[in-house]
């Protein structure tokens, strides 16, 4: 009897250990809008880069910012795992910008998803405070098929003026997390937020209760530039303003931003940031 209850214990053990320990690579990637005027660095030339860095580097769930309804289509098909979820700004539907949460469907399922408006009228399409444009944060409830961890995913854009607006914004999603949440769930926000380290936004979201930064907790940190490039392989930058925040109970193995190339070219005017989790 004592033996059949310490081969069970172990087994349970074994089985915690194993549901436990299971890594999850995430991700932020603002993929560049579709525009002519990029020339040489148009959509064209760069869409199967970008789908082959994210199949390379084993993203399983992402967010991307600035993809247009078909640029994301064209992502869908050249990542035959994955599924999206997401709307675009301007109308809720198809128009404008996504910001799409794609997610490899052979191991999570997704149980809700919705998307918001960063603006004090948060259920239909409208510019928030002093932003340019209509900001959005796009988020889903997931589940991993294996070891049965539910999750939420929260991923935005900030403006690019609106000082104002990206303050608010991150009180915003604060704000919608703990509405959102209402299980207390492992919480991963990923996005491009147009903010550096030393701004007000930016350590809103550091500082909040039960929430940390991937860059200041990873235990393996890859970050030789910052996260823009403006398509100028020439010059380089330390500011970081693409960032991924995760709730305090998830464990961070790795983190790194990618600074892959081609032909002396770069796959977008954003590095993808990536980090390892698990919890």
């Amino acid at each position: 009897m004592k033996l059949y209850i310490s081969l069970l214990l172990a087994a349970i053990c074994c089985n915690w250990a194993l549901a436990q320990s299971d890594p999850l690579t995430v991700a932020t990637f603002n993929i560049r809008y579709d525009n002519p005027n990029d020339d040489p660095h148009t959509w064209d030339n760069r869409k199967d880069v970008v789908a082959n860095l994210i199949l390379f580097h084993e993203f399983d769930i992402f967010g991307i910012q600035e993809g247009l309804s078909h640029q994301v289509n064209d992502l869908d098909v050249r990542l035959p795992d994955h599924d999206f979820v997401g709307v675009g700004r301007d109308d809720g539907a198809e128009e404008g910008e996504y910001t799409a949460i794609f997610y490899n469907r052979t191991k999570f399922k997704v149980q809700e998803s919705d998307t918001f408006w960063l603006a004090p009228e948060t259920d239909h399409p409208n510019k928030g405070w002093d932003a340019a444009l209509p900001r959005i944060c796009t988020w889903a409830k997931i589940t991993s098929v294996n070891a049965g961890q539910t999750f939420y995913v929260f991923n935005t854009h900030f403006d690019h003026r609106g000082v104002e607006a990206r303050n608010q914004s991150a009180r915003l999603i604060l704000e919608k997390i703990e509405e959102i949440n209402t299980e207390s769930l492992p919480v991963i926000l990923t996005g491009d937020f147009n903010v550096g380290q030393e701004t007000e936004a930016y350590q809103l979201l550091r500082t909040a209760p039960g929430m940390k930064d991937t860059f200041d907790a990873a235990e393996i940190v890859y970050a030789n530039n910052g996260t823009t490039n403006s398509f100028d392989i020439t010059t380089s930058t330390e500011r970081i303003i693409d960032h991924i925040f995760v709730s305090e109970k998830i464990n961070v193995q790795k983190y790194g931003i990618l600074t892959d190339t081609y032909h002396s070219r770069f796959p977008s005017d954003h590095f993808p940031v990536m980090a390892v989790v698990n919890w």
